[in-house]
């Protein structure tokens, strides 16, 4: 499927999707959120898509924001239901056994920041802008913004990102946790890809079963996290990569793993 908002390269497991609207910073409006669910539907059924990066055109922004222009004009009813798709978006590669690191190459702000704390990881250039302004528009974060970023900080920090609408640079953002790693502008994207290949390079069954319980687990006690974790386990067991990562091991050779 061909998209007009959003270009994607594949190479040695690794799909680059890069959101395409340099002219609006790519700005994510409902056409784009569409595109971005197909695209990631359709890579999650993709076996040679083993990892994906996700990262913005143009050297200014990872993602500027939700497309102000679009909902400037929207009914509150209409406002719901842009929220309702956008979190759809972000619950989608929470749940996608496929890990989706972001590189942010710019500004990330408002639904930009929603988009990046929606993938698995982050890696930011050392030029990177992160905030959710929001208040400063008489409304606040719809995407899951709320949610995502108090989890990942604790709310004190949410709270003054959000209740501010302050925006702050890549090193803070590495301080807070919000970033994994901060890099040269030039090097960012080669970095994210070739954390990207590590990831493809090994039992992707595995890593798939192991997002699934972290990101449930995060929703449930301690003792329920340690009995679906040890259920998952329990299920690798019986595919082949197991046997094939565990044989490769005694015999010192290097695993082929076969995502079955």
């Amino acid at each position: 499927m061909e998209f007009k908002n959003l270009l994607i390269e594949m190479s040695d497991g690794v799909a680059t999707l890069t959101v395409n609207r340099p002219q609006a910073l790519n700005a994510l409006n409902s056409e784009v959120l569409t595109e971005l669910e197909c695209a990631l539907y359709g890579l999650e059924q993709d076996a040679g898509a083993k990892t994906v990066v996700i990262t913005g055109a143009g050297e200014k922004a990872f993602v500027a924001g939700a497309d102000i222009k679009e909902m400037a004009a929207m009914t509150s009813y209409e406002g719901h239901q842009f929220a309702l798709k956008g979190q759809r978006v972000m619950l989608f590669m929470e749940k996608m056994h496929t890990p989706v690191i972001a590189a942010v190459n710019g500004f990330a702000l408002g639904g930009g920041l929603e988009l990046a704390l929606g993938c698995d990881f982050i890696y930011a250039s050392a030029k990177a802008k992160l905030g959710f302004p929001e208040v400063t528009l008489g409304i606040m974060p719809g995407f899951g913004g709320t949610q995502n970023l108090s989890r990942l900080i604790g709310p004190n920090r949410a709270n003054e990102m959000i209740f501010t609408g302050k925006v702050i640079t890549a090193e803070k953002a590495l301080a807070w946790g919000i970033v994994n790693e901060v890099f040269a502008p030039e090097e960012l994207l080669a970095k994210a890809r070739e954390t990207a290949a590590a990831i493809a390079g090994v039992g992707t069954l595995g890593v798939g079963y192991a997002k699934d319980a972290i990101a449930n687990g995060l929703n449930m006690t301690k003792e329920d996290g340690f009995r679906y974790e040890a259920s998952l386990f329990g299920v690798l067991f019986a595919t082949a990569d197991q046997k094939e990562g565990m044989e490769a091991f005694v015999v010192k050779r290097k695993a082929v793993f076969q995502g079955k």
